[in-house]
């Protein structure tokens, strides 16, 4: 029978931790929790009172850099990556258990991904199924670098899995903030270093096509006033990430 182990990385997450972990309980065999040293809350503290977790409090390097720190200390080949706020369904879990009573067709599997923001299950606006690549063999996978929504590389085919992971991603809009101004740092250094080049269209029309996308063609206003928010503060977030792009390459040219 396949053995899996998961990977978290942390930092603050005592409200989310206790959840993500049992959730996991009958369907993963060993998790490793990954814990930032800048952390200043009972993250750690939570996760040590659970058997099955192998928790470190480690020198935070970026969310690739971490998350493959955190697959060199798996003692099994199959890896589930899931996020302190997330949550394995029951479903989901049982689905996992007749995977691992299986022989594998494909190097990875990508799963659906339901997001609860501002108390409200987003199943529109371009989130869901918002498939994700999760259970992955580490022979044939790898993160690449970038500095935020990083994601895997693999060398072979992707399967797929029919269960949700849940994400609890903003249970309030000042968490959403919290969060706002290092994403869009992180990813306006991205587009720095991929070579990309500042267009004044990338300030005046990515921020409106991203709030019609979400909001009139992905039917986000069948999501309420939490589907009208989220459309905002995307929109906000592709502005602010391409007004700190600009920036850099102005910074460039003086």
């Amino acid at each position: 029978m396949i053995k899996i182990s998961s990977i978290i990385i942390a930092k603050n997450e005592e409200a989310n931790i206790r959840r993500c972990i049992e959730s996991q309980r009958g369907c993963i065999d060993e998790i490793i929790l990954l814990v930032d040293e800048k952390s200043t809350d009972k993250t750690y503290d939570i996760a040590t009172c659970y058997s099955n977790v192998k928790a470190s409090i480690v020198k935070w390097k970026g969310y690739s850099e971490t998350k493959k720190d955190a697959i060199l200390l798996t003692s099994n080949d199959w890896i589930f990556w899931i996020d302190a706020d997330e949550t394995i369904t029951r479903e989901l879990k049982e689905e996992i258990v007749q995977f691992k009573k299986s022989t594998p067709s494909y190097a990875a599997y990508s799963i659906p991904r339901k997001a609860n923001f501002l108390g409200k299950w987003i199943k529109h606006s371009g989130w869901y199924p918002g498939r994700v690549i999760r259970l992955f063999n580490k022979n044939l996978t790898y993160f690449n670098s970038q500095s935020v929504h990083e994601n895997l590389r693999l060398n072979g085919e992707t399967g797929q899995l029919n269960n949700d992971i849940e994400h609890f991603t903003d249970p309030s809009v000042s968490h959403y903030f919290m969060k706002f101004n290092n994403y869009t740092t992180l990813a306006a250094n991205d587009l720095k270093e991929k070579g990309r080049v500042f267009h004044l269209s990338d300030l005046i029309v990515r921020p409106i096509a991203i709030f019609i996308k979400m909001y009139f063609i992905k039917f986000g206003f069948l999501d309420g006033i939490q589907g009208f928010i989220l459309a905002v503060f995307s929109s906000a977030y592709v502005f602010t990430k391409y007004s700190k792009f600009w920036e850099l390459t102005r910074k460039d040219r003086l």
